[in-house]
């Protein structure tokens, strides 16, 4: 498989499923202020001509296809090593729990943060709404994770590896995290793990 990614973007939450799923995966930057790619695929560095909607991540599958969209791709890889134990199995309120989650960091925190954070030329009072409204997410999140190990209880799942990357993005904005200390630690927890790590230092986010 081929993951078109963009560091510390939502692509690395599908980077992390792979290695914790044990996948082999190549992958290809993206540089997206550009939409280029950092290394040209067949005479082209223009990501729009693989990617019409010109972000990440983007999954090849071996067989060529392509698709994307978060949610739908940690889905897919944990079910893909059942064994591992990415997601609970189908059908069971264990995996109701898990989409759950997955859910509400798609539309809770990831589509709050973008792309409304990331731009200059967002109005003041957009920006001022949107932090107000993730710190309740965040103060929830605290709450939350005071007597859990991970989201769903004592096992790491793929809603795991989408919380902790877009909880990243709250460090590159300088929002404090100060006031949550039980979500720190989660967030510190997550980070330790050796294929998080991996997918970290793959990136160039964290170096030896």
């Amino acid at each position: 498989m081929k993951l078109y990614y963009s560091p510390g973007a939502c692509s690395m939450a599908v980077h992390i499923a792979l290695r914790e799923a044990g996948l082999p995966v190549t992958l290809a930057r993206v540089d997206l202020i550009h939409h280029k790619l950092v290394e040209a695929e067949n005479g082209t560095d223009d990501y729009y001509a693989i990617h019409p909607r010109g972000y990440v991540p983007l999954l090849q599958l071996d067989d060529g296809s392509r698709h994307s969209e978060v949610g739908s791709l940690l889905q897919y890889i944990a079910d893909l090593v059942p064994e591992r134990k990415l997601l609970p199995a189908a059908g069971t309120r264990e995996r109701l729990e898990a989409a759950s989650w997955l859910t509400l960091v798609s539309t809770e925190l990831h589509k709050v943060f973008s792309p409304w954070l990331w731009h200059k030329e967002t109005a003041d009072s957009t920006a001022r709404a949107c932090k107000a409204k993730l710190q309740l997410r965040f103060a929830e999140l605290d709450r939350h994770l005071k007597s859990r190990e991970y989201l769903t209880g004592g096992t790491f799942t793929v809603a795991d590896a989408y919380c902790f990357t877009i909880m990243g993005w709250a460090r590159m904005l300088m929002m404090p995290l100060t006031a949550y200390p039980s979500l720190q630690q989660y967030l510190s927890r997550v980070a330790a793990r050796p294929a998080v790590q991996a997918a970290m230092r793959a990136e160039g986010l964290i170096r030896d």
